[in-house]
């Protein structure tokens, strides 16, 4: 599984962070960023989680 987030669409409200840290992390300047190029299988429940509760659907989830 991968996972990404659309720049342009994240708003910083961090909730992906929040429920996986080990995926999702803060950028310099207060975003939100995938840290993995791929997803643990252990994770793959927690990064769906993440792209549902976004609440600026920024997060594309790609083989989950």
């Amino acid at each position: 599984m991968k996972a990404s987030v659309d720049s342009d669409r994240c708003a910083g409200h961090g909730d992906c962070v929040s429920i996986c840290a080990a995926v999702f992390a803060w950028t310099p300047d207060g975003f939100a960023e995938v840290v993995l190029d791929e997803i643990p299988e252990q994770y793959t429940d927690l990064v769906v989680k993440a792209s549902h509760d976004c609440p600026e659907h920024a997060i594309e989830v790609d083989g989950g």
